[in-house]
């Protein structure tokens, strides 16, 4: 059986929800996937081509009067059976972020201290920036029906929040030890 990228996988599993376009798609990641799982535009397009390709997916044009107007995406049962024995078989790799900052915290020595301090100051700016997108993501995920959707974005949205919570701890601590 060929296999397959879990990021392909995910776009599979992202047409069993609302989303029917590359658009939706892309979307649907930067709003409730980003903070566990990136994948571009450069992905996105290739994957779904080589899906409709392997009958996993078929591809619907949206037509106007002259031209495609937009090309929606369904699962076919293939891709729903393949996407449920993905789910079912066990995680093998547990990858480590890479992480530049923490790089080159571990390369610098004391003559870059103030700009390593800089970098660390960002990267919690950008962290504290993130945790406040969860939680408004999670305000909008709370005000609809409760759903096993819904709760399962919640779980994977507090993992977020925990994690960037714990990084803008790490940074205070980090920046006061290196100062």
């Amino acid at each position: 059986m060929k296999r397959y990228s879990a990021t392909t996988y995910a776009i599979l599993g992202l047409l069993t929800t609302h989303c029917r376009t590359g658009y939706d798609i892309k979307r649907m990641i930067d709003t409730s996937l980003s903070h566990f799982w990136k994948i571009s535009y450069g992905q996105i397009y290739p994957s779904l081509k080589l899906l409709v390709e392997d009958g996993l997916i078929e591809r619907h044009d949206q037509t106007g009067s002259t031209k495609v107007e937009r090309v929606e995406y369904t699962l076919t049962n293939e891709g729903q059976e393949l996407l449920k024995q993905w789910l079912q078989e066990p995680v093998e790799k547990f990858s480590n972020e890479k992480n530049e900052v923490l790089l080159r915290l571990f390369l610098s020595d004391e003559e870059q201290t103030t700009t390593t301090i800089q970098q660390i100051e960002k990267y919690r700016a950008v962290q504290y920036e993130k945790l406040e997108t969860y939680e408004l993501i999670e305000h909008s995920l709370r005000t609809g029906p409760v759903t096993m959707h819904r709760k399962r974005g919640l779980l994977t949205l507090q993992f977020g929040k925990k994690m960037s919570r714990a990084i803008v701890e790490w940074c205070d601590e980090t920046i006061t030890e290196l100062r």
